[in-house]
């Protein structure tokens, strides 16, 4: 069953505010349940006392999930001003904030000769929902447990 400290292995799909799929995996992903590092809270508690093979469906707002979609991490310009290998909708570009932390943007709109980048998550602004499956279950071990992960992410 689903309790603290047992690594849980699960596939899930993630639909988008459309219901599209977003994401979906069929080869197993793990987590020290109750370290609330991997997971998102709400999805967390609802796998809690579920036993292999069960799936649950979980419905995320933006405040629970992917955060709300802010017009400041979004930037456009002339489309001569930026290289040419980034010129394409879909490319990715790091820049760094004045925290010297890196930034990750994403060209999302050409037109007009302006091109728009946009450092939110893709998914920012949208209520998703979560179909996740239970696909095997046990203990952390001692090392597991201090580190908050399973011992495949620790290396």
């Amino acid at each position: 069953m689903v309790t603290k400290d047992k690594i849980v292995s699960l596939t899930y799909t993630l639909r988008d505010g459309q219901g599209e799929i977003f994401e979906h995996t069929d080869v197993p992903v793990s987590y020290l349940h109750g370290s609330g590092e991997a997971l998102f809270a709400k999805i967390e508690n609802a796998l809690e006392g579920l036993r292999v093979g069960d799936t649950v469906e979980v419905e995320l707002a933006p405040a629970e999930g992917f955060g709300d979609h802010d017009p400041a991490l979004t930037f456009t310009d002339d489309i001569a001003n930026v290289p040419p290998e980034f010129q394409h909708l879909g490319a990715e570009v790091e820049a760094e904030n004045e925290r010297g932390e890196a930034v990750h943007f994403v060209v999302t709109a050409i037109a007009d000769g302006k091109l728009t980048i946009d450092a939110n998550h893709p998914l920012a602004g949208q209520t998703v929902r979560f179909t996740v499956t239970v696909q095997g279950l046990r203990d952390a071990t001692p090392e597991e447990r201090l580190a908050g992960r399973p011992a495949e992410a620790l290396h």
